[in-house]
């Protein structure tokens, strides 16, 4: 309580947060008026130069980009429309391009997901070793030797699966046929070489290994820490604990590696030219040597000799596998963006 000169309590004076005006009436009654309070002015965001130059470069980047994609995609429709509009006998084979191109789909679809099958369980094994398993030490040695794999030019892995890998697969492939020709897959007669859609399969499996690896390991690491101490909590086994709080959390994140995974598969050229022993006709014996080429291969293996509708005709498949590779990246991206609190290859 404030006090006067002479030590007497005086009035208390109280802050207020709004302004008060008291004033009396003709009838002596009292009168306040409160004021609101002044709300402070709103302050504008200055953007400096270097904000605006960032953001113009950012923009201009994507543009680029998009720009670059058009551009492609032009290219490829304006040079196969020749071969879009020959007639069926003038296009190589003298079947039609439909004729021409479906063997070459089925090829390219059968190595990729070959691939996939194969590498997805291994990929997705070897990430939660690392994460969840293996000691630091030895966890940053294998994720950086995985992530090596991804290094290695394409050409060194057509070599190796063409002297290592094919050789030794005839074996199998002679088992296969034996005990497996019920299926269409190992219907046979096996292949000599080794030089198989299998083979290919196998290679390509390493080859992608370090894209679904990479990004499982990320999704996983990313897995909600309270989870997992929750599921160890109450019990569980730290298997228990990856199947219940880390899978379904990574769920979706595995498949867009896996996805990434199989449009990488598509588009390989050097390795698959180097390794499979092409034949002609759609086929899905995976063991003998009447394997139909990829899209890809077929073209680098025919391109230094095409000529005038050939060329095209070329062009024309390079067009199917453009847009085979497109859509595949698409539906990846469209699996990521499905989990908000995915943030793994956000």
């Amino acid at each position: 309580m404030a006090r006067d000169v002479h030590g007497r309590p005086g009035p208390s004076h109280r802050p207020d947060p709004g302004t008060h005006d008291t004033r009396r009436t003709s009838h002596g009654a009292a009168v306040t008026a409160t004021k609101a309070p002044t709300e402070p002015p709103v302050q504008r965001t200055v953007r400096r130069p270097g904000d605006r130059i960032f953001a113009g470069s950012a923009k201009g980047s994507g543009i680029f980009i998009l720009i670059v994609l058009a551009g492609v995609a032009a290219f490829l429709i304006s040079e196969a429309l020749p071969a879009l509009t020959a007639p069926a006998d003038e296009i190589p084979g003298g079947e039609g391009l439909t004729a021409y191109i479906a063997p070459l789909i089925l090829g390219t679809l059968l190595g990729a997901v070959l691939a996939l099958i194969v590498a997805t369980p291994l990929a997705v094994g070897i990430a939660l070793f690392i994460t969840y398993y293996a000691p630091r030490r030895v966890a940053a040695v294998l994720g950086y030797v995985v992530d090596l794999l991804a290094a290695i030019p394409s050409v060194v892995y057509g070599f190796w699966g063409l002297a290592v890998v094919a050789p030794r697969m005839v074996p199998f492939h002679e088992w296969a046929a034996d005990n497996l020709s019920f299926l269409p897959f190992f219907a046979g007669p096996a292949s000599t070489s080794g030089r198989t859609m299998f083979t290919v399969g196998l290679v390509l499996a390493v080859m992608i290994l370090p894209i679904i690896s990479a990004i499982s390991r990320e999704v996983f690491s990313q897995a909600p820490a309270l989870h997992r101490e929750a599921a160890l909590a109450l019990g569980a086994t730290r298997w228990e604990m990856i199947r219940m709080a880390v899978l379904p959390y990574g769920k979706s994140g595995v498949i867009a590696g896996a996805m990434l995974g199989l449009g990488r598969a598509l588009g390989e050229t050097m390795a698959v030219a180097i390794i499979l022993s092409g034949g002609a006709g759609a086929t899905l014996n995976l063991i003998s040597n009447s394997n139909p080429s990829t899209i890809a291969s077929n073209i680098a293996l025919r391109f230094p000799e095409a000529t005038g509708l050939g060329v095209n005709t070329l062009i024309a498949s390079g067009l199917v596998l453009f847009v085979i590779t497109l859509v595949v990246n698409m539906l990846a991206r469209w699996v990521v963006n499905r989990r908000a609190d995915f943030s793994g290859a956000n």
